[in-house]
């Protein structure tokens, strides 16, 4: 049977994985269950997945498939039992895989601010959002230079780290190797065009040698 903790957790991933599209992270777990450290979480994972509720993914973080949800899933009063069969089982949600990006800092989509080259914090990603090929990296958005192109202040972007990118391509862009921002991209003859995705700020342009792409968009997360 499973204890109330484990009943709980399994609840928890579900509901999540739910609403969000993205497993929980450990540290979401330890508050949601309220334990003091994610040891116990671990404990949980692991007795979930002995008794065939749950499936971790190897080489992937936050990866976690649900294989069947007890009947009684909806009433944490009461354990469930470890060994359901077809009168107490549920279909279960899909498997969603996540992966865990480093958020680079703030980039701006307006005037250009200094180089980001810092780690803040870790982002859930939804693999399907990421190529095969490549680094990303995710940046947080400051400024309203990009609103008509759908980025808005404090949208998390995310990057596929790339020296190459197509005219009309929305790309992180270092400028004169001091300052980065976010803007479409325009190359004609020697200069580059970085251009905004809102009438109030202009079109600026550089010399081929001040500008050096370093990612391009490929993905975008909100906040509500």
């Amino acid at each position: 049977m499973l204890t109330k903790k484990q009943l709980d957790l399994l609840d928890f991933i579900n509901t999540r994985l739910q609403q969000d599209g993205v497993p929980p992270s450990f540290d979401e777990m330890k508050v949601a269950l309220d334990l003091r450290s994610k040891s116990g979480i671990h404990r949980l994972i692991t007795a979930l997945e002995e008794r065939g509720f749950i499936r971790r993914l190897a080489h992937r973080a936050r990866a976690i498939e649900i294989i069947r949800l007890p009947d009684s899933l909806g009433n944490t009063a009461e354990a469930a039992p470890a060994a359901p069969g077809p009168a107490n089982e549920v279909s279960a949600p899909a498997m969603i895989a996540a992966m865990e990006l480093p958020v680079m800092g703030r980039i701006a989509a307006g005037v250009p601010i200094e180089a980001i080259n810092q780690v803040s914090h870790q982002v859930a990603v939804p693999a399907s959002m990421l190529s095969a090929q490549g680094q990303h990296f995710a940046l947080e958005v400051r400024g309203d230079s990009m609103i008509e192109a759908g980025i808005n202040d404090g949208d998390i972007v995310v990057i596929r780290e790339t020296a190459v990118a197509d005219n009309g391509d929305v790309v992180v862009a270092l400028v004169e190797g001091q300052e980065a921002t976010l803007k479409r991209i325009y190359r004609k003859g020697s200069t580059i065009a970085l251009e905004a995705a809102n009438p109030a700020y202009e079109t600026r342009r550089y010399r081929q040698d001040q500008v050096k792409v370093q990612g391009r968009l490929v993905g975008l997360i909100r906040t509500y």
